[in-house]
């Protein structure tokens, strides 16, 4: 985590967590992770890729859920040396698969800083269709900003 992602000031730039100063600021992240997992409605995964599965290249996770509207908010991070390769793509489709198939949410969503195109790419690329950008409405390592909303009903799939 540490060396291919969390560390990196790039791939933080606009991400509402800090970039990790330290490898100790990463164990303890991942310390935390592994114990909500006894949470069953925690959803928090690795990226790695087919040919190299023990080493994480990046993470994906549900960020919020509110079971009333039966709607999840995915958000994910790669590691630079792996961006613009179809992979966060892969991962956020799969992710996707999981929240319609095995938890039966009908909405998924995800946000992008404008200024960051890209991750808006990946939303696009998954069938997620855009819905409006709320102006100062976010805080990630930018300060406050826009944040542009991309979603996928059960009924588009």
């Amino acid at each position: 985590m540490y060396k291919n992602w969390a560390s990196d000031d790039e791939v933080t730039k606009y991400l509402t967590w800090p970039t990790h100063s330290n490898m100790d600021v990463s164990k303890y992240v991942l310390k935390d992770w592994v114990s909500a997992y006894s949470d069953e409605k925690y959803y928090q995964w690795a990226i790695v890729l087919r040919e190299n599965g023990d080493e994480p290249i990046g993470s994906i996770s549900a960020v919020e859920m509110n079971e009333d509207v039966s709607m999840v908010h995915i958000g994910y991070c790669i590691g630079r040396a792996w961006w613009n390769q179809g992979i966060t793509s892969e991962a956020m489709k799969a992710v996707m698969d999981f929240f319609f198939d095995r938890v039966n949410v009908n909405r998924i969503e995800a946000r992008h800083d404008p200024e960051n195109p890209n991750s808006g790419k990946v939303m696009m690329k998954c069938g997620m269709k855009y819905e409006g950008t709320l102006r100062s409405s976010d805080r990630n390592n930018q300060g406050i900003r826009d944040a542009s909303y991309y979603a996928l009903l059960r009924s588009e799939r």
